[in-house]
C-alpha cells in the first residue's frame, strides 16, 4: 500500500538525487542508485606523510541545487572539512565536524556526505562518499578516518555505465583543489545542510607526491624575513579555518 508519507520520501530522494549529480529533475528521475550501505571504500591505517592537505568550511549559504540554483541549507548549521591525502597511496584521510545540522541523512548515494567535483557557484557529481558523522540528533556529530582508491559513490548517472567515482584519483584535488566542495545532505534539506570549496593548507614538509613536493620547495626557498611572514600568514589561515593539523601516528583504522 502506498501512502502518503511513502510518496514524500520518494519525492525528497528525487530533489536529493538532483541535486547530487546536477542537471534538471528529468535526467534525475533517470538516475540509478544502488541501495548500498553507509560506509567508505577500504578503510586503512593512517600513512607516515602526506603530499597535501585541504580545509572546507560549510555553511548554509554556499548549498545550490542540481540547476546551480542557490538553495539554502539549514540555517545556524555550520561543518569544518579537514583533509589529508597521500596522491602516490590514493589514501585520504578526513576529520568531519557538523554543527547545528539537525534530522536523519538522506542520498541516493551511499552515505549523505561527499566531495563533490564542483566550483563554487557550480553544481558537479560526487567523487567521494564519507562516512556520515554521528551521532544524529541536535548535537555535535564528527567523523574521521582514512579510506583508499578505488573510490565508489553508489551513484551512477543516467547514460553513463560506471560509478560515478570510477577512475577518479586524489591527485585531481591536487591539481585544482577550487574545482571541488564539500557537502552534507539531509531529510529536510536535501540539496544540502551544508557546503564548503576546498582551499589547500599547509601539510609541513613531506617526501613523496608532486602536490607534497611543491609546497616542501616552497618552504625551503623561504629565507631572511621572509620565513616568519609566511609562517604568521600560514598559521592565521589555519586558524580562521579551526584547523589544527597534528602528525597523528594512529595505526589502527579510525572510525
Amino acid at each position: 500500500m502506498i501512502t502518503r508519507s511513502t510518496t514524500r520520501r520518494a519525492a525528497s530522494v528525487r530533489r536529493s538525487a538532483t541535486a547530487l549529480v546536477g542537471g534538471t529533475a528529468t535526467a534525475a528521475a533517470l538516475l540509478l542508485f544502488s541501495a548500498g550501505p553507509a560506509a567508505a571504500d577500504t578503510p586503512v591505517a593512517e600513512p607516515d606523510s602526506f603530499t597535501s592537505a585541504f580545509t572546507a568550511m560549510a555553511t548554509p549559504d554556499q548549498v545550490l541545487n542540481g540547476d546551480g540554483v542557490a538553495t539554502p541549507g539549514q540555517p545556524g548549521a555550520m561543518g569544518t572539512f579537514t583533509l589529508r591525502i597521500n596522491s602516490d597511496l590514493d589514501i585520504i584521510c578526513y576529520d568531519i565536524s557538523l554543527n547545528g545540522v539537525t534530522g536523519d541523512y538522506m542520498s541516493p548515494a551511499k552515505t549523505a556526505t561527499h566531495i563533490h567535483q564542483a566550483a563554487a557557484g557550480a553544481a558537479g557529481p560526487p567523487r567521494l562518499a564519507f562516512p556520515n558523522p554521528t551521532p544524529v540528533g541536535d548535537g555535535p556529530r564528527n567523523s574521521n578516518g582514512c579510506m583508499q582508491g578505488p573510490f565508489t559513490t553508489g551513484l551512477t548517472p543516467a547514460g553513463a555505465d560506471a560509478d560515478s567515482g570510477t577512475g577518479f584519483t586524489l591527485d585531481r584535488i591536487e591539481a585544482d583543489p577550487a574545482g571541488f566542495a564539500a557537502d552534507t545532505h539531509t531529510v529536510d534539506f536535501s540539496a544540502g545542510a551544508v557546503r564548503g570549496q576546498l582551499t589547500r593548507i599547509p601539510v609541513g614538509s613531506v617526501a613523496t607526491g608532486g602536490g607534497g613536493a611543491a609546497l616542501a620547495a616552497a618552504s625551503d626557498s623561504a629565507t631572511g624575513s621572509a620565513a616568519p611572514v609566511v609562517g604568521a600568514v600560514a598559521l592565521g589561515a589555519m586558524a580562521v579555518a579551526g584547523v589544527t593539523l597534528v602528525a597523528r601516528r594512529t595505526r589502527g583504522v579510525q572510525s
